[in-house]
This record gives structure tokens, C-alpha cells and sequence, in this order.
């Protein structure tokens, strides 16, 4: 049997493990290990499997992923994310669905210093739902707004996704950022944008805000601070080549543990902290062992290049061929996780994209929003799941409805950002 055929079949037996429900990182692994030593041999596929884990492990890009880890965990404990929330909703204060965009503009805002999609919707149900519902705003719309804003920190930099594409295709961590800088703002004006439709479309969903005077909107700002504060710190010192992005990671970090304790948070709270961050950056790690694993047994498979030449043969052009993956990705992304995702599946198309001359950074764009709409599709939108979880009296189906709306601007800004690449790669001229 030839490498690609065995290949072919390593991909097919990746999705039945899968789809009976073995953890992610496990599938990798087990497909990655036993079709190496299928195409090679068993002893070079036990010694990739004693070196690879310990290759992994010891990158030092990688440590930056505990690091953001840690930084949103610890705004979350610290009481960072309900000022955050209090001066966005005096902001917005007067307008129709206003606690609702307060909402976005927090998740915005929050996953600037948190890369986490599951942490900012997870952090944000917690403070502003009781919010929205006690001010009498529709379930559906409540929750919805906040499982759209909560994908918001798959995007925004500093981004964990973006980081890990970063690496896995050995682009510029600095410029995976920046080019996510106008894509997630961008989304963030949008879904805003969203809600005002809806307001208008439905004005019974929702009722407008206290109105709060300018000089009170002013006074508000002060609590966006610490947060921009962080943010501009590890970007601009990235972006201008004041450290690296690990370092960046270890600054933001440290910054924001310093917030944390000035504003008195107790050594339970911090021990709680560490525990989270260890537990969350396991799993991203063992799932990044099942890539590397699985990488190298694509690798010699050839599947990759066998899929390119066949490409080459139906003479499609790059656009197609980059719609084609999209369209994957999509599907993909109502059954799987993320970063999951990302990592089983940029070991396979990445050499696709190369041999059609396709721009990494943009294509990286894509794709992280493509992965991004699969966190608010069913049936398994991670997102949704979350918000269920923080308010188990709000059925699925609710809020997959509320979060229809933020699926048709996302689709939008995608084709946005399709039609118009120097929306990702504007800070990279």
C-alpha cells in the first residue's frame, strides 16, 4: 500500500475516533503514531514518540500560550471584567439595547488581555447577563450578544488561536497580531452595528438604558484604563521590537497580577488562579503533542502534496482553492473545538497554500474567523455550550436564535475580508 493511500486512511480513521467521542489530543496521537510506523517503521515511530513530547514542551514560542492564559484568568478573578462592564454600560447608557453593546464592547475589551474566546464569554455571562435580563432584555438576544462577543477573543491580539497558527506555520508572531488588529475591531463594530439592526427590526427585545450624563460617560473611562493599559503595553512593545512576544505575554501577565493585588485579591483567589492556568494550558499542550505527532506522519504520507497536485491537475485558481478550505473549516467548525481544529488541520492545508503562492498572514486571518463562526454554529457551538452552562435556565435553542444575527455579520465581514486583503495586512506594508 502507498504512502498516500495509508495517509488517506489515517485522515479517515482520525474522523471515526472523533466522532465516537476520544478526546482530541488522544485521536492525534494514536492516528500520528501507528501511520508513521505504518509508512516507516515502529522503532522510528517509539522514538518520535519519546522526542516530540519533549520537543514541544521545550519550545520556548509556545510558553507565551500559559502565559496569555494566566493574564486572562487573573482578570477574571481579580473583579477586572465587572468595571470593565459598569463603565461600558455608562457609556452606553440611554441607548436601545445599549446594555447589550456594553456587553460586546466589554467582550471586546476583556479579550484584548485574555486570547480566550471560552474565557471572555464565560467571565462576561457572569457579569452582565443578570444585567440584561433584569432590565427586562429578551433571553435570546441577552445570551446571544454574549456568545458573538465572547468569539471576539479568538481575534483581537493577543490571541491564542493566532499565536498557535503562528507557530505551527512558522509566520511572525508580531504580524499574526497586527493583522488581526482590524479584523477583530472590526467585528467588534459590527456586531454593535448587529444589534442596532435588530432593535430596529424587533424594538420589543429590548428597552433602553438610563440615560447617564457626558461628564458621568467621561468619569467612566477610567475603568477602561487597566485594560488598555496591558493591551497597548504588549502590542506596541511587540510590534516595535521592544521584546519578543513571549515576553510580551510574561509583561502583560505581570502587569495584570499586579492590578490583581493592588486591588486586594487574596492568596485564595491567586492559588485558584495557578490551578486554572495549569489546567487549561495541559490540555492546549497535549493537544499540541497530538499535532506535532500527526504532522509528521502527514509528512511522510505525502497526502498533502498529493491533494496539491490534484488541485493543480482541476486547474483551480488560488481564490477557489482558498473557498474550498473555508468552506471545510466551516463545516468542521460545528462538530470541533477551535484550537483543536486549528491544530489537526494547518499541518494539511498549509503546504497547499504555499504551493499557491497564497499570503500566510491573510489566509491565517480566514481561517481563525472561519474557526471563530464555528464557536456560535450548532450543534457544537463551544460558545453557546459555555453560556449554557453560566445560565442553565436559557435553553440551546434560544440562544442559538439570539445568535443567528452575529452568524450573518461574521459572514459578512468574512467576505470582507475576502474581497479586500489589505484589511489584514494593512499594519504589514
Amino acid at each position: 500500500m502507498g504512502s498516500e493511500a495509508i495517509g488517506a486512511i489515517g485522515l479517515g480513521c482520525l474522523l471515526v475516533l472523533m466522532i465516537l467521542r476520544v478526546p482530541v489530543a488522544l485521536t492525534m496521537l494514536i492516528v500520528g503514531v501507528v501511520g508513521f510506523a505504518q509508512i516507516v517503521s515502529w522503532d522510528a515511530a517509539i522514538a518520535q514518540l519519546k522526542t516530540v513530547p519533549v520537543e514541544v514542551l521545550s519550545n520556548y514560542s509556545f510558553s507565551a500560550v500559559p502565559m496569555f492564559i494566566l493574564m486572562g484568568v487573573l482578570a477574571a478573578h481579580s473583579g477586572m471584567a465587572g468595571k470593565l462592564f459598569d463603565s461600558t454600560r455608562t457609556i452606553c447608557g440611554g441607548w436601545k439595547g445599549g446594555l447589550a453593546i456594553a456587553a460586546i464592547g466589554s467582550c471586546g475589551i476583556f479579550s484584548a488581555i485574555s486570547g480566550s474566546s471560552l474565557a471572555t464569554a464565560s467571565t462576561m455571562t457572569r457579569v452582565a447577563l443578570p444585567e440584561m435580563e433584569r432590565y427586562g432584555y429578551h433571553r435570546g438576544l441577552a445570551t446571544g450578544a454574549l456568545a458573538a462577543g465572547g468569539t471576539l477573543g479568538i481575534m483581537i491580539p493577543p490571541s491564542i488561536a493566532l499565536l498557535i497558527y503562528a507557530i505551527l506555520t512558522e509566520q511572525s508572531v508580531g504580524d499574526m497580531f497586527m493583522a488581526g488588529l482590524i479584523p477583530g475591531l472590526l467585528g467588534l463594530v459590527m456586531y454593535a452595528l448587529t444589534i442596532s439592526v435588530v432593535m430596529r427590526l424587533r424594538p420589543s427585545l429590548a428597552v433602553a438604558g438610563e440615560p447617564t450624563p457626558w461628564k458621568e460617560k467621561l468619569v467612566s473611562l477610567t475603568g477602561l484604563i487597566p485594560f488598555f493599559g496591558v493591551f497597548l503595553v504588549m502590542i506596541l512593545g511587540i510590534y516595535f521590537g521592544a521584546f519578543t512576544p513571549t515576553e510580551g505575554a510574561s509583561v502583560g501577565a505581570f502587569a495584570t497580577l499586579i492590578y490583581a493585588l493592588v486591588k486586594g485579591m487574596r492568596s485564595a483567589q491567586l492559588w485558584r488562579s495557578v490551578q486554572e492556568t495549569l489546567a487549561l494550558s495541559a490540555v492546549v499542550f497535549f493537544m499540541l503533542v497530538g499535532a506535532e505527532t500527526l504532522g509528521y506522519f502527514i509528512s511522510v504520507s505525502r497526502i498533502s502534496f498529493s491533494i496539491t497536485d490534484m488541485l493543480y491537475g482541476m486547474d483551480l485558481t488560488p481564490l477557489v482553492v482558498v473557498l474550498c478550505i473555508l468552506a471545510l473549516y466551516f463545516v468542521l467548525g460545528m462538530f470541533m473545538d477551535s484550537i483543536a481544529m486549528l491544530v489537526i488541520t494547518v499541518p494539511v492545508v498549509y503546504p497547499i497554500i504555499q504551493a499557491m503562492g497564497i499570503d500566510p498572514v491573510w489566509f491565517g486571518i480566514l481561517t481563525v474567523l472561519t474557526v471563530e463562526l464555528g464557536l456560535m454554529t450548532p450543534p457544537v457551538g463551544m460558545n453557546v455550550f459555555v453560556i449554557k452552562a453560566m445560565a442553565p435556565h436559557v435553553g440551546l435553542g434560544e440562544i442559538f436564535k439570539g445568535v443567528a444575527p452575529f452568524v450573518v455579520s461574521d459572514l459578512i465581514r468574512l467576505a470582507l475580508l475576502i474581497a479586500f486583503p489589505i484589511l489584514s495586512t494593512l499594519f504589514l506594508l
